[in-house]
């Protein structure tokens, strides 16, 4: 991840660029976590934003989902 951006590979195989709108550590569940936008847009017309936790300074970061309830708080 540099520059504020980071490039996924959609189920179709395509390159999509993610911005990143913050990260932050929680003490309470010891992970990292990921704010980012495809600029996508849902139904109504609102950009997409997505959450994931992270392990920081990998070469090649792996975005895990974010499983319980505890986290999403």
């Amino acid at each position: 991840m540099e520059n504020n951006t980071f490039k996924v590979i959609n189920e179709e195989g395509r390159e999509i660029i993610c911005d990143i709108l913050f990260t932050f550590d929680s003490e309470e569940t010891n992970k990292s976590y990921i704010v980012y936008t495809d600029d996508s847009l849902d139904e109504a017309g609102n950009i997409k934003v997505y959450a994931s936790s992270y392990t920081p300074g990998k070469e090649q970061t792996e975005l895990l989902p974010i499983e319980t309830d505890k986290e999403w708080k």
